[in-house]
């Protein structure tokens, strides 16, 4: 998020030890979202190789 633009960008204290403008954060956490985050789509269960869930067109054994 930081590389595309979406977040503050930090700041360098040391090699080890970075820093975020608190001001900048909290606008960032107070701003509306701009578009919706995209949900993930299902797994297909019928395609796993570990307990493979049926068809609904076939009975119950």
């Amino acid at each position: 998020m930081e590389q595309r633009g979406e977040f503050p960008r930090r700041f360098g204290l040391s090699p080890r030890c970075v820093v975020w403008d608190l001001a900048e954060v909290e606008a960032w956490l107070e701003s509306p979202r701009t578009r919706p985050i995209p949900r993930a789509k299902h797994p297909d269960v019928t395609q796993r190789k570990f307990r493979p869930v049926k068809g609904q067109g076939r009975a119950q054994a």
